[in-house]
């Protein structure tokens, strides 16, 4: 088994907590409003935080089903979220699991950097294909994106 790990940032003009609060702790209800395109539902068993599983449906016609993840970790003081990607049309049959870190920090302006840390642990030999990857990064940051231009278009919402 080999694992691969990318590292990526993203800024915003909002503090940690409205977007933490919005595209993390709130997910399963925001997204599927703001994004109906591109998720369906998420559908969540536990209470959210760390031992949860998130199911993520996808709208019928498209190249997924569904995705299932298990949350390793939610700290809402600190702002960091860890999950792993066990189950679904996401993991390819060379893939056992992705894991990811997600951690919101200040930045000096009053926005925020969001750091994802993402590893891919491969069978065997298995070498994963970067367009691949560049592609469901595009994904994640179309999510944020959205959830940002929300928050922006609605100052009281998570505030």
């Amino acid at each position: 088994m080999a694992v691969t790990t990318f590292t990526e940032e993203n800024t915003s003009p909002l503090p940690p907590k409205r977007i933490f609060k919005a595209s993390i702790v709130d997910s399963h209800n925001l997204i599927p409003k703001l994004m109906p395109q591109a998720i369906k539902s998420i559908e969540v068993q536990g209470d959210g935080g760390a031992g949860s599983i998130k199911t993520i449906n996808f709208p019928d016609g498209g190249n997924f089903k569904s995705i299932k993840y298990c949350v390793d970790e939610l700290n809402e003081e600190a702002y960091t979220y860890k999950y792993t990607l066990i189950e679904g049309d996401g993991l390819v049959d060379n893939l056992e699991k992705i894991t990811y870190d997600v951690k919101f920090e200040q930045s000096a302006d009053g926005g925020s950097i969001a750091k994802v840390t993402s590893s891919y642990y491969t069978v065997g030999d298995f070498k994963l294909k970067e367009e691949e990857i560049k592609a469901g990064k595009e994904k994640v940051l179309a999510m944020f994106k959205a959830v940002e231009a929300y928050l922006l278009q609605n100052p009281e919402a998570y505030a």
